[in-house]
């Protein structure tokens, strides 16, 4: 098993507990973005760079996914698809896409899309605060513990 992070839009605060339970654990870890990011050079830790362009970090965090992988990531159709090939879906705010709620937020978010393509203005999320970091850090850990560690 992996970790896979969409690494584009993944806060630092984020990366760096990621970070520390993959080199604490040794667990293959492996950040993708369209960016290079600085990280520690461990063996556990792999950057993979890709070129610019809609979904082409996406399609390769699909890709690699496999059934028991973790990916943290916001993005609802990558969740989606990740589900399907049998991948645990986890957002930078501590939430599991499931297979039993992700069809409805798809079906949310396309709505959104629809609406906003229409010329209705909606807010994004909020700013990520400490909340936001210790929900994900403890539903992170409690994944990694129950996953990871046995």
């Amino acid at each position: 098993m992996k970790i896979l992070v969409d690494a584009d839009a993944c806060p630092v605060p984020v990366r760096e507990i990621i970070i520390r339970a993959a080199v604490k654990r040794n667990i293959k870890t492996v950040f993708i973005a369209n960016q290079k990011l600085k990280l520690p050079s461990e063996s556990c830790i792999q950057m993979i760079e890709v070129e610019q362009g809609p979904d082409i970090a996406d399609d390769l965090i699909v890709d690699l996914a496999g059934p028991g992988d973790l990916i943290v990531s916001e993005d609802i159709p990558l969740a989606d698809r990740a589900i399907s090939r049998g991948a645990v879906v986890i957002t930078t705010r501590g939430l599991f896409y499931t297979e039993e709620n992700i069809k409805g937020r798809l079906a949310t978010r396309d709505l959104l899309e629809t609406l906003r393509s229409g010329g209705l203005e909606t807010s994004g999320p909020g700013v990520y605060s400490q909340r936001d970091r210790r929900m994900f850090a403890d539903q992170f850990d409690r994944f990694i513990q129950r996953n990871f560690c046995r």
